[in-house]
């Protein structure tokens, strides 16, 4: 059957923390405050999931204008379903849900440079960040 990827209009938090857990990026979000990841869905107006059957196996969260910027707040695939193309085509799918006129940006995890490197995506020098209070 394959992986099924669509958008979304909303998606629960436990759903949203399951995935985070299982793909290694809940050490880099607040998955233990459940109310605050609610926020962050429900702050979020592009969401793109992959699913294997019932199962959820990854998600791309972002914010975006759909005519000038996106920014992929969130990429994350359960582990056991890493290598296997689906964060690129999450990434694909969102850039084709935000527009052709959209840029897509993306803050890396340190660990997941060589993920974005492999898959082409073009590095930028320029940005600056005030880091979150917590």
């Amino acid at each position: 059957m394959g992986i099924e990827y669509r958008k979304v209009d909303a998606l629960n938090a436990e759903s949203f923390i399951a995935v985070l857990i299982s793909s290694g990026l809940a050490e880099r979000r607040p998955v233990t405050d459940r109310e605050r990841i609610a926020r962050m869905l429900a702050g979020s107006n592009l969401i793109i999931v992959a699913y294997d059957g019932d199962t959820l196996v990854g998600v791309a969260r972002s914010v975006t204008d759909y005519a000038y910027c996106c920014y992929l707040s969130d990429l994350a695939v359960d582990r056991a379903y890493q290598g296997r193309g689906i964060g690129k085509r999450l990434i694909a799918e969102t850039r084709r849900a935000a527009g052709q006129e959209t840029m897509c940006l993306l803050i890396s995890a340190p660990d997941s440079v060589s993920f974005y490197e492999s898959i082409q995506m073009p590095r930028q020098t320029r940005a600056f960040m005030f880091p979150r209070a917590k």
